[in-house]
């Protein structure tokens, strides 16, 4: 090290540099598992450097989120004693603080997949350290058949090898070890402090956010002083139980406490709030730090001496068959509880509270988390190996370190298809080249390409942007509670008016109109800009004010991406920056007594706008169609190979009904959840002429072809077996046990044939790695 915080020279990892140093040398890949304190994540790229590992090239660190790479690239410059951007940077979504000199780079796993599409073979890289390995995120997961693949071919095709390190906390190494051909795996000891566990008489799960607060104030009343760190699930979480911290010492006598200083930390947090965590607090005030499983690992907080662990973590759930999304409140791995614990180790002896008891973590706890692989929709992941353009890659039986099911993979290829970023023969178009380009979902991405046709991308933007956000309403004022009445404003009627007055009203107006979720989300942006983005434009439409301002944010971004792109220009009507349409659009504004005063030219417009905004939405929302059931409102899903039916939420906005009280035809949505019963969240209205073509496309699908493309039918025998699903079937009715005994032919016949691709694939990997075998014996440390 050149300068820098010389306690950090011997954390534990430093005196097992020689020996890194000389393994990474020896060997493409190595496996280091460093325990918390042994500094691998900030250390290990600075060893490769002294080490002059960057003079053929950059040393790139990934880490599973942005806040990380952002905060350790940060470090790391400062005890370097560099400026951030030059010798150390790093490079986020939307954001890149690093030059073609920077030495060191630190970069989120989805920043460098894309990196690989721009160069194949990641030239510009000498070593890549995959940090935080055993968190298992898709595009970790991804990035470790990905590179494994890479360094047999920089070695083939480059003067400059490779290197590949994969670190961890907690991993199995033997597991990595024989993935990666047998590498050699380091075990790092770490430099805690003792740790006490004290567990829970009775397990809190169902009121664990209550038992955090309780337990995070009765350590301030009564432990010495020292920062607390509290693992909640989410945001609406977080926030609640600030509110009722603040509010609980509020009430405490002055003398009965010292003062206590809570912040949040999740990941939707704007980085001016996260930079709060970071600092030291005023002197005397203990911090309690309410925080999502992003403080689990590479987000280290100075100051922590007691963890609050509730032993619970919100992950997603993804049913192919079905296309339902989850988002649960799960029990953490035993991974989790350790790498939790930690975090009370790191300055000195600490504490960590279990709100769960000794028998649950030893019998019922799960001891590692289910990879994000095996549990979410991987649309994104197979356009992103589709974009690879490999000739042997064949997407069904892609050397996964842990294969995802077989049925999420061929229901990726099928939506892919469906938007056609695949062709039949499941080869990549034009339109799937535009739609990876695009560092947003598949959906969104075929959406805001259709958008630019029909002259609507910063509508689009815009619904996307409230879309992604969390909390768009103030609790209590969405639009369910509008139509049900029972919004919350403490609006009584006006004497003058005999109107109820406040953000119900306002809101309301906007509800009748029952133009479908997106639409109204759409016209709440627009009041809300057109108002300049104030609070009491927020409380007029009973709008949560950090919510929209979070979506603000993420339109800015996504209006960037798509001028990066040059996404527009090509449309019925060109796309506009938002302070050009905020110009046009003011002139249609609510009046005072809250009804519209428009043109009937401005009304024509306007609702061309919305009809093609619609249209575009439904293009790229292909997988998520709902047809209502002829007789009443109820609707199935016909997005997926197993149509699901379900209801309206409870708090969507209205649709419009016909004589008979029947809302549209066809719908598309945003989200499909199961609670008390399937729901359709987030609904927006649809032309049969716009749908119709797009399910007739899905009446008969290939998916052998789509998986491996022209080159997988070269290599098949016999016949052509299509596989085929008619969850699409525009008639709208259901298939016999005929029809399902052909599907299990065709899976049988399906199942045969990738088996027996497999095998060869196998036999070539045999073949062209003993050759190769020479160098890979350095042997396990």
């Amino acid at each position: 090290m050149t300068k820098g915080d010389e306690k950090e020279i011997v954390l534990p990892i430093r005196r097992f540099a020689e020996d890194i140093i000389a393994a990474v040398r020896d060997n493409d890949s190595a496996v280091v598992i460093g325990e918390t304190g042994s500094g691998k994540t900030t250390q290990l790229s600075q060893i490769l450097l002294e080490a002059k590992f960057a003079e053929t090239g950059q040393i790139a660190v990934t880490q599973p989120r942005r806040v990380g790479a952002v905060t350790v690239a940060k470090r790391v410059a400062e005890e370097r004693g560099v400026e951030l951007g030059t010798e150390v940077g790093y490079a986020v979504r939307f954001e890149d603080r690093s030059t073609p000199d920077t030495k060191i780079k630190y970069l989120t796993d989805g920043t460098l997949l894309r990196e690989c599409l721009e160069d194949n073979l990641l030239q510009k890289y000498s070593v890549i350290i995959l940090d935080e390995a055993h968190e298992r995120s898709l595009n970790t997961d991804i990035l470790f058949g990905v590179l494994k693949r890479l360094l047999r071919r920089r070695k083939q095709q480059s003067d400059m090898p490779l290197k590949l390190i994969i670190t961890s906390a907690t991993l199995d190494g033997e597991k990595f070890s024989t993935y990666f051909n047998d590498c050699p795996v380091f075990n790092v000891p770490g430099r805690c402090f003792p740790v006490d566990i004290i567990y829970a008489m009775e397990d809190h799960f169902k009121d664990h956010v209550s038992a955090a607060v309780d337990t995070a104030l009765q350590i301030h009343l009564q432990q010495p002083p020292g920062d607390i760190l509290v693992f909640l699930t989410g945001q609406a979480e977080i926030e609640k139980a600030i509110q009722r911290i603040n509010s609980e010492i509020s009430g405490m006598p002055e003398d009965s406490c010292g003062p206590l200083l809570a912040l949040p930390l999740h990941a939707s947090l704007p980085p001016e709030m996260q930079v709060r965590v970071f600092r030291a607090p005023p002197e005397g005030t203990r911090r309690v730090i309410v925080s999502t499983n992003v403080a689990e690992t590479s987000v280290t907080v100075e100051g922590v001496v007691y963890v609050v662990d509730t032993g619970v973590v919100k992950q997603k759930h993804y049913q192919p068959a079905t296309g339902m999304d989850s988002l649960d409140v799960v029990p953490i791995s035993r991974v989790g509880a350790t790498q939790r614990a930690g975090r009370a180790g790191r300055t000195r002896p600490g504490k960590c509270f279990r709100l769960y008891t000794k028998a649950f973590y030893e019998g019922q706890m799960p001891i590692i988390t289910l990879p994000e692989i095996q549990r979410t929709s991987l649309v994104s992941a197979v356009l992103y190996l589709k974009s690879l353009e490999l000739e042997d890659m064949d997407v069904l039986s892609f050397d996964f370190l842990d294969a995802p099911g077989q049925d999420a993979l061929e229901e990726a290829l099928r939506q892919l298809y469906c938007l056609d970023a695949i062709d039949a023969d499941g080869v990549i178009t034009d339109m799937g080249r535009r739609m990876a380009g695009l560092p947003v979902d598949p959906a969104l991405s075929r959406a805001l390409i259709e958008a630019e046709k029909l002259g609507c991308v910063s509508e689009v933007i815009s619904i996307s942007a409230m879309l992604a956000t969390e909390h768009v309403f103030s609790a209590g004022q969405g639009p369910g509670d509008v139509l049900r009445g029972g919004a919350r404003n403490g609006g009584m009627p006006s004497s003058s008016t005999g109107r109820v007055e406040g953000p119900r009203e306002r809101l309301r107006e906007l509800v009748r109109r029952a133009e479908g979720d997106h639409v109204l989300l759409l016209r709440l942006w627009e009041a809300w800009r057109d108002r300049g983005y104030s609070r009491d434009a927020a409380y007029e439409f009973g709008l949560d004010l950090r919510g929209m301002n979070f979506a603000k944010e993420i339109r800015r971004q996504l209006e960037g991406v798509v001028k990066e792109v040059r996404l527009h220009g090509a449309g019925k009507r060109p796309r506009e920056d938002e302070d050009v349409l905020e110009g046009r659009w003011r002139k249609l504004s609510d009046d005072v007594d809250g009804t519209l005063s428009m043109s009937p030219r401005q009304r024509a417009e306007d609702a061309r706008r919305i009809e093609a905004t619609c249209h575009a939405l439904t293009v790229g929302f292909v997988n998520k169609l709902a047809r209502r059931l002829p007789r009443h409102n109820g609707y199935k899903t016909v997005g997926s190979t197993k149509g699901q039916l379900a209801q309206l939420h409870p708090s969507c906005s209205g649709l419009p009904e016909d004589d008979d009280g029947l809302t549209p035809e066809w719908v598309i949505y945003h989200e499909l959840v199961s609670t008390s019963k399937p729901f359709l969240r987030q609904v927006c209205p649809t032309r049969p002429e716009y749908v119709l073509p797009l399910v007739a496309k899905m009446a008969s699908i290939n998916v052998l072809r789509l998986s491996r493309g022209r080159i997988r039918e070269q290599v098949r025998s016999g016949g052509d077996h299509p596989s085929k699903t008619n969850a699409f079937d525009p008639e709208h009715k259901s298939s016999g046990a005929g029809g399902v005994e052909a599907a299990s032919a065709t899976k049988r016949n399906t199942d045969d044939a990738v088996k027996a691709a497999r095998e060869r694939y196998l036999n070539r990997k045999k073949e062209s790695s003993a050759s190769g075998a020479v160098h890979n014996n350095h042997g396990r440390k």
